[in-house]
């Protein structure tokens, strides 16, 4: 095979800087105009045309999954140390849920998007989907430490994730006064009952 011009390798790493610009600038324009952003917004945030941001995402799903892609890497960056952090399996489930909790606190207009926001055509990976699928890792893992069958992992993480989502959809819809520490707790509580009689020893249900 013929190798690549290196000027032609050149552009593909503007692209990808670019890209990644655009995509620091979306993030950007979602937390000042909020979840219904548009590509005219984007445009302005990065200061230049809507003609240059659709040169490097051709449609509204690309820029989605970019955001999204961003901000699943980000957010199962904090899952993962806040869980490596904790001790005990049940230790380590609470401190995954604060984590994703946390993020909608902290931002909850781009988390409107990359959940509420998915285009509603083209096959996308979404935000809940990637996190379901680091929790069903995670409790594959504890059952082979009991010497349990893995199968059932997948749909018990996307499981556990699914009850973290609607409840926290709830709580930013209708806080009531309740702290995102109080709201990680209850759902702690309630997600436990389940998993600690399949995925950890009777001793660590405490």
């Amino acid at each position: 095979m013929k190798p690549r011009d290196r000027r032609a390798s050149r552009w593909d790493a503007h692209r990808r800087s670019r890209r990644a610009e655009l995509t620091d600038a979306a993030i950007a324009a979602i937390r000042a105009h909020g979840a219904g952003v548009g590509m005219d917004d984007v445009a302005a945030q990065a200061a230049t045309s809507k003609t240059v941001v659709y040169r490097h995402f051709t449609d509204r799903t690309q820029l989605y999954v970019a955001v999204c892609a961003r901000v699943a890497e980000h957010l199962l960056g904090q899952v993962r140390a806040a869980m490596d952090a904790a001790t005990g399996p049940r230790g380590k489930a609470a401190a995954g849920i604060e984590a994703y909790l946390r993020l909608i606190e902290h931002d909850p207009e781009v988390y409107r998007f990359v959940v509420h926001r998915a285009p509603a055509a083209g096959p996308v990976t979404d935000l809940v989907s990637l996190i379901g699928d680091e929790a069903a890792e995670i409790i594959a893992e504890q059952l082979r430490r009991v010497g349990l069958d893995p199968a059932p992992a997948v749909p018990w993480g996307h499981g556990v994730v699914g009850l973290v989502r609607a409840a926290a959809d709830n709580w930013i819809a209708r806080p009531a006064g309740m702290t995102r520490t109080q709201l990680a707790t209850h759902i702690t509580d309630l997600a436990w009952a389940g998993l600690s009689g399949v995925v950890a020893p009777q001793k660590e249900d405490k």
